[in-house]
């Protein structure tokens, strides 16, 4: 495609305006940098409207504004499940995280793993946390350069060789630049211009194609009837709705597990300011609807058939859908403004995400097994670097390893970050649990789930046979089954076989 220059100067301009700010950020809500609960945390003191963009911005990434379109274009109604996934999940932020972020305070903790250090006094079991949260979040961080890729593919801007990444690599300089000076008040500033820009951008297209293609009627008579129901491969199983329903409640008790999750919510100002996010963070679910049916208006308009996308979608399959439904309906001006809302919607999670792996790294693997003398700036400092080796081995990762490898991997980690729900979450609640039956319990969760993934091919349903009848589930979900299953049996045992427990360094009024 020709370069459209008056799009492309555009998503420049917006792209520069939100470099400044991430260097300017630096200086909001001023504090120590060289401190890891400032840079990682910006002192927690967030209140509930910059919480409400950071984990916005956090949660509904530049991937979800592809890769859900794209889902619902290429799949159909499967990807739908995205809607109630995200509506299941807030009521069980609501109950759970405050309760989190309370003990969080109290103790000091920075990670989610620092917790389970705390909880049970058991550093192995908070190790392989730690380790699955950044195994996880690793091809999560790279898969948020697809859609930097794309919306410069549609700009017309190519190259060959390392020209063709050059773009790219200058993005995520400036993400790594702004990152390290600034630290996560870099992404919370930019977040409230990366939603701004996301509801401007789904606002329009949800009025404007809709009015152009002749209304939802429309829309909805041109897609294909298969793509507007649930694969017949679901409906005709003995419990048609479970995969959807074990994917829409894997999906969403797993959402808030991930690292970058967790740091958005342990940067809150107060427990009642996660908790009115729960409340409020429901409009996003709203926004996610619409952004999935852009998937069918790109089916009713046509983008697959029209040839001038079509080396665009051979280079990104289904990935192009919105992008060309841009290009075909809107004006250049609103096209470059569009695309930067993507670009940007891109470098918000991988600096957060990059953030709470550092976090990771330095908290519960540096400081706990190689240099347990370190000093506050020695920490803060190795979480800088760490946030930099991050962000370019998902750079190395997406450029020199194909794309389905990212993606395959991102489904995984879904199914490896479920299986720290029950030394995380039940955590909060009881310390019933036996910390060696939970790290065996988690292994074989882990183990499990990266063996049934693999042989599905890295689909995330696993058709699941009990009893003669096949249970299509979400692989993620079942292996969770068989992680408590595993660690309900086990810590009897354990205790039967006597010997000290690890020490709880919390108490009951913490959780408060």
């Amino acid at each position: 495609m020709p370069i459209d220059w008056t799009a492309l100067v555009i998503f420049v301009l917006l792209f520069a305006l939100i470099t400044v700010l991430g260097f300017l950020a630096g200086r909001w809500r001023k504090g120590d940098l060289d401190l890891i609960a400032e840079w990682g945390l910006a002192g927690s003191r967030f209140g509930t409207v910059v919480t409400w963009f950071l984990l916005g911005g956090d949660l509904y990434t530049a991937y979800t504004f592809i890769a859900v379109p794209a889902l619902a274009f290429g799949a159909g109604a499967i990807a739908f499940f995205a809607v109630p996934y995200t509506i299941m999940v807030y009521p069980f932020v609501f109950v759970v995280f405050p309760r989190m972020w309370s003990v969080a305070r109290n103790n000091g903790y920075i990670t989610a793993s620092d917790f389970v250090r705390g909880r049970y006094g058991s550093r192995w079991l908070a190790l392989a946390v730690a380790i699955t949260g950044i195994v996880a979040t690793m091809p999560y961080i790279a898969l948020q350069l697809v859609g930097i890729q794309v919306v410069i593919a549609g700009l017309g801007i190519e190259g060959v060789g390392w020209l063709a990444d050059l773009p790219l690599i200058i993005a995520f300089v400036i993400l790594a630049a702004f990152t390290y000076s600034s630290g996560l008040r870099a992404p919370a500033a930019i977040a409230i211009v990366k939603d701004t820009l996301i509801w401007i951008t789904v606002i329009a297209a949800v009025v404007w194609i809709p009015i152009k293609l002749g209304g939802y009627g429309a829309i909805f008579a041109a897609v294909p009837q298969g793509k507007l129901l649930l694969p017949a491969a679901m409906a005709n199983s003995a419990f048609p709705y479970s995969a959807y329903f074990t994917l829409a409640l894997g999906s969403a008790l797993a959402l808030f597990l991930y690292p970058h999750a967790m740091t958005g919510v342990l940067s809150a100002s107060s427990r009642g300011a996660v908790s009115r996010n729960a409340a409020l963070l429901p409009a996003y679910s709203f926004l996610l609807a619409l952004i999935a049916l852009l998937g069918f208006m790109a089916l009713a308009i046509g983008v697959d058939k029209a040839p001038e996308f079509a080396a665009f979608a051979k280079e990104y399959p289904r990935n192009f859908a919105v992008p060309a439904l841009f290009i075909s309906v809107f004006p250049s001006w609103f096209v470059g403004v569009a695309f930067a809302a993507v670009a940007i919607g891109a470098l918000v999670p991988a600096a957060i995400m990059s953030i709470a792996a550092a976090n990771l790294w330095t908290r519960n693997i540096y400081r706990e097994f190689i240099n347990p003398a370190c000093t506050p700036a020695q920490e803060g400092q190795m979480a800088k670097v760490v946030s930099l080796v991050v962000k370019f081995g998902a750079l190395v990762f997406i450029v020199f390893i194909p794309l389905q490898y990212a993606i395959n991997l991102q489904l995984l980690g879904g199914v490896w970050i479920i299986q720290t729900l029950p030394a995380v979450i039940i955590g909060l609640y009881t310390r019933w649990f036996h910390e060696k039956a939970l790290f065996i319990g988690w292994l074989v969760g882990i183990v499990a789930g990266t063996a049934m993934a693999a042989a599905q091919g890295f689909s995330p349903i696993y058709p699941l046979v009990i009893g003669g009848l096949s249970l299509p589930s979400y692989t993620a979900f079942t292996t969770l089954v068989l992680n408590f299953a595993v660690a309900i049996v086990l810590t009897p045992v354990f205790n039967a076989l006597g010997g000290a427990r690890g020490m709880d360094e919390t108490q009951a009024h913490h959780y408060g």
